[in-house]
């Protein structure tokens, strides 16, 4: 994988070292340079999550997900193995990413013009919440796997640690603002708090809603209670 658990990511340590230049300079610190962890805005892709019997379902017996790169959040990685999605029209999506570790679900996380272009009416939904969604016909190399549920459009929300979320003053399930700068500037007004004790700073947003904000390395972020 690019980054090992103990390599510092780069949000990290600017974050590190624009609070020391900031005290360096004996300057009053703005609010986002005070808060325990740095601020990571990510678009997130297309994707799916599998148990271990669908990649195996998927892949052969005895199969297990290969990481190819790690993502932000501890532990978690974009895996060398993808498969086909296979919607209600019989329009495919090839290459659709799988992200690891497997989980107790199989939940599939599309953009809305995704799901548009297969044929999907996907709800919005927190991950892990799929009752009464649609299902999907996946495809690997070993064989093919009928999703009766677990089509979503993920909801736009941050991972945040206790110590973050007493740091904005919000609770598990709460929403938050995320407001973006730039020339394409905005608002998101229902960002969904997730905490736990294993997460890094970090908002996802998928590529719809990327596009629609011009989010791109540089540009102003704000989470807002």
């Amino acid at each position: 994988m690019s980054q090992t658990p103990s390599t510092p990511h780069r949000a990290e340590v600017e974050h590190v070292v624009r609070r020391l230049l900031y005290q360096r300079l004996n300057r009053p610190a703005p609010r986002s340079a005070l808060s325990p962890h740095p601020l990571v805005v990510n678009v997130s892709a297309r994707h799916c999550h599998l148990t271990a019997q669908a990649v195996e379902t998927l892949f052969g017996k005895g199969h297990v997900l290969h990481p190819r790169k790690a993502l932000y959040q501890g532990g978690q990685y974009a895996a060398e193995e993808a498969v086909t999605l296979i919607g209600p029209r019989s329009r495919m999506v090839s290459n659709l990413r799988i992200l690891g570790p497997c989980r107790d679900i199989n939940q599939v996380e599309l953009a809305f013009t995704d799901a548009i272009s297969l044929g999907f009416d996907v709800p919005v939904r927190a991950s892990g919440d799929i009752k009464d969604t649609p299902g999907c016909m996946l495809m690997g190399p070993a064989g093919f796997l009928e999703l009766p549920q677990g089509v979503i459009r993920a909801a736009p929300h941050v991972h945040m640690h206790p110590d973050d979320a007493a740091f904005y003053g919000v609770k598990a399930g709460a929403y938050m603002k995320l407001r973006i700068g730039g020339p394409c500037a905005m608002t998101f007004d229902r960002l969904l708090a997730r905490v736990s004790p294993d997460f890094k700073l970090e908002v996802h947003i998928d590529t719809d809603e990327g596009n629609a904000c011009g989010l791109e390395a540089g540009v102003y972020c704000e989470l807002l209670p």
